[in-house]
């Protein structure tokens, strides 16, 4: 999974091996002192020059060729055919001559050392061309022994070839470091391939079990994967086919290829895109005939070639998994696409971070270089707890089918059987029956045409009482307010009537002018002339504004309850909405708010006080549903907004209550429907509603989201054609 995983980023890493070499050559001597118990990273105190025929000898790479120093600590040379020579010096300032050279990486096809000495150069090479026992270590890494006398500084290259993407991290090293450094990476592998394993042979028990061929995919897919990891870590060299140096150099191919086509087959089988997305599912097909063509490449064309076609393949796939994933869940809610999304974002991460380690982003640690393992590992858990889910899923539903047709099955033999003892009894009755019936038609039409006058006088009836319980309770309010300032306005009135006669009193007496004077003001001092002016006035206003509003309600009164209903004449609108807000002004409590936005409408053609009986019955179930999710709380909200739209008006009544569900709109407007109790509604209120505004040659349109709220949108024509 590790090597697919750099074949979608391969792009990437070109583009930052473009950024490895600095420009000038200046001297980098790498002291090791030994005190470390770590190994040294010393990437950035390499020099690398690129042989482009790989033919150049060590001599010639020493006197003429030119060196750039690398600038990171893990040198990127991208996928290339030519030869890379890598020149490093060391100070030796340590109290050992042995020190350990190691380059993580598996891959490399070819990689020789040479030491420069007073007789030349000594060189030692390890190459994937001979078996693994050749070696002089067991590190399944190229490793070499450097032997260097303390306090001295010496010279070394290194040649190095492969036809991969040539990613080089050396370390520099005491033994004890570079061993336990190997020891940590090999400990940490082998708990990656121990849940691996333990993945495949969980998969494979359930497999045996319900003969699902998703596992059987899964399981395959499994293996391609770990495999992939045993080429790339280069543990399948030492400890599965180390006699077989072929098979290893072609592995790089054979296992990334298998894990792109076995996570093809594992994705069409687990997503069910044959029968989900039938046009997109052909074009995988074009990926495992890629995967195909670089295998054939690998094995009887170019190395290079293969590993491009690799990368050529890797990323589109990815992507067009990924994709394809995220439509199926979009589109069908498909709940193992919810899985194979997370699964791969984990495994995505992973990549990600192997990513920044190799640029120098992020720290080179065992961590950062075990991130795809960890990825992996975590993605085929992921994956296999989506594979048992979709198995449970699919259980639960195919016995709930079978429960459901075993059950359809009994009804249908009882019916059978009912039917054929019963079938020429009931033959004989039905005919009966329908003789009655043919009798009986005409009278039975007629009851239920009458009935249905009835019922909608009924509903008239209803919304007249409605009417009558509203205006009693509105015109009841400005009456109070009379009849309570009249009794106070008549005790002002009796004081002032008394400190008059008082005072006509005092003119007619033979005190002086001044004693008159001081007489007066003592009485209006004493009866608080100035409170009682100020007293009378107020009371005197608020009559005249409880009048005032009775008579506004009176007049609503008479708009809304037109008696010309049955004559299509002009009629304004706004006012017959206006009307309707004044009769069911006492629905609200003080605690409903209304909001309203009236356009500059033009006279319509219309039946108004049918219109003014629409607006009542919407108004009346939109204060009704506000209700019902606001209770008495503060919060409800009804809206009353009007247009002028070309040779059309719009009415729009919106509220925030209990909104509908799809099944409660298609039946709204059907009669008899209604949502409320038993004795709160006829369920003929919308059914005349709607039947007035298509005899007004309009349209009303309902827009509901359930527990949002409600709006009904009606379009009536200026002009009756």
């Amino acid at each position: 999974m590790r090597l697919y995983a750099k074949h979608l980023f391969s792009f990437f890493f070109f583009l930052c091996s473009l950024h490895v070499y600095a420009e000038s050559f200046n001297d980098s001597i790498i002291v090791f002192n030994g005190e470390k118990k770590e190994p040294m990273l010393i990437g950035k105190q390499l020099f690398i020059f690129k042989d482009t025929t790989g033919a150049i000898s060590i001599n010639d790479v020493e006197n003429k060729c030119s060196f750039s120093q690398s600038k990171n600590s893990v040198p990127n040379l991208g996928v290339d055919e030519a030869v890379f020579w890598i020149r490093f010096q060391i100070q030796n300032l340590s109290n050992d001559d042995d020190m350990l050279l190691v380059i993580e990486d598996a891959l490399i096809k070819d990689v020789t050392l040479f030491t420069k000495t007073e007789k030349g150069f000594l060189n030692n090479n390890i190459s994937k061309d001979f078996v693994f026992s050749s070696r002089n270590n067991d590190n399944q890494h190229p490793q070499f022994s450097l032997k260097q006398t303390i306090g001295s500084s010496q010279v070394y290259y290194l040649r190095v070839h492969g036809f991969t993407q040539l990613v080089i991290p050396i370390k520099l090293g005491t033994s004890e470091a570079i061993y336990n450094t190997a020891i940590n990476n090999d400990l940490f592998s082998a708990i990656y391939f121990g849940v691996m394993l333990v993945m495949f042979l969980y998969n494979l028990f359930i497999y045996i079990s319900v003969k699902d061929k998703s596992y059987l995919y899964y399981i395959l897919y499994i293996l391609s994967v770990a495999f992939v990891q045993l080429s790339v870590t280069g543990l399948g060299f030492k400890y599965l086919w180390s006699n077989a140096p072929t098979f290893e150099q072609a592995s790089v191919f054979i296992f990334p290829s298998l894990t792109a086509i076995t996570s093809i087959a594992f994705f069409r089988r687990f997503l069910n895109s044959k029968q989900l997305t039938p046009k997109a599912d052909k074009l995988l097909w074009l990926f495992v005939v890629g995967y195909i063509f670089t295998l054939y490449s690998a094995f009887f064309g170019n190395k290079w070639l293969a590993y491009n076609l690799l990368n050529l393949n890797a990323l589109p796939l990815a992507l067009y998994m990924i994709i394809l994933a995220a439509y199926i869940k979009q589109k069908y809610n498909y709940r193992p696409a919810f899985f194979f999304l997370v699964a791969w974002s984990v495994f995505l991460m992973g990549i990600v971070v192997f990513v920044l380690k190799d640029v120098g982003i992020i720290p080179y640690n065992l961590l950062t270089v075990s991130s795809i393992q960890i990825g992996s590992a975590v993605e085929t858990v992921l994956l296999s707890i989506a594979l048992a889910d979709r198995i449970n899923t699919l259980k639960t539903e195919k016995e709930k089918s079978q429960r459901e047709a075993l059950l359809a099955l009994q009804e249908n033999e009882r019916i059978i059987r009912e039917q054929n003892i019963f079938l020429e009894t009931k033959v004989t009755e039905r005919t009966q029956e329908l003789n009655e019936s043919n009798q009986h038609l005409e009278k039975a039409l007629t009851e239920l045409q009458e009935k249905e006058t009835q019922l909608v006088e009924s509903e008239k009836m209803a919304s007249l009482g409605q009417l009558t319980a509203g205006i009693a309770h509105e015109i009841n309010n400005p009456i109070n307010f009379v009849t309570s300032n009249v009794n106070p306005l008549k005790r002002d009135v009796s004081v002032l009537v008394e400190m008059i006669e008082k005072m006509e009193s005092v003119s007619v007496s033979e005190m002086t002018a001044e004693e008159k004077l001081k007489e007066i003001k003592s009485l209006k001092h004493i009866n608080d002339y100035d409170y009682l002016k100020i007293e009378i006035d107020h009371l005197i206003k608020g009559i005249g504004e409880g009048a005032n509003r009775t008579a506004e309600i009176v007049k609503g009164l008479r708009i809304f309850s037109r008696l010309d209903e049955d004559d299509l004449k002009r009629a304004d609108v706004n006012e017959g909405v206006n009307s309707t807000i004044i009769i069911i002004n006492h629905l609200l409590n003080n605690i409903i708010e209304v909001e309203t936005h009236f356009a500059n409408l033009p006279m319509i053609e219309c039946y108004p006080g049918k219109l003014n009986q629409v607006f009542l019955n919407i108004m009346s179930n939109a204060i009704f549903a506000i209700q019902k999710k606001w209770k008495n709380q503060k919060g409800g909200k009804l809206v009353i907004e009007t247009l002028n739209v070309d040779r059309e008006i719009i009415i729009k009544i919106s509220d925030n209550g209990t909104g509908m569900d799809e099944a409660t709109k298609k039946k709204l407007f059907d009669p008899f429907f209604t949502t409320k109790d038993v004795g709160e509604g006829t369920g003929l209120g919308l059914s005349i509603a709607y039947n007035t505004i298509k005899k007004h040659n309009g349209t009303i349109e309902v827009i509901s989201e359930l527990g949002e709220g409600s709006s009904f949108v009606m379009t009536l024509p200026i002009l009756q054609v």
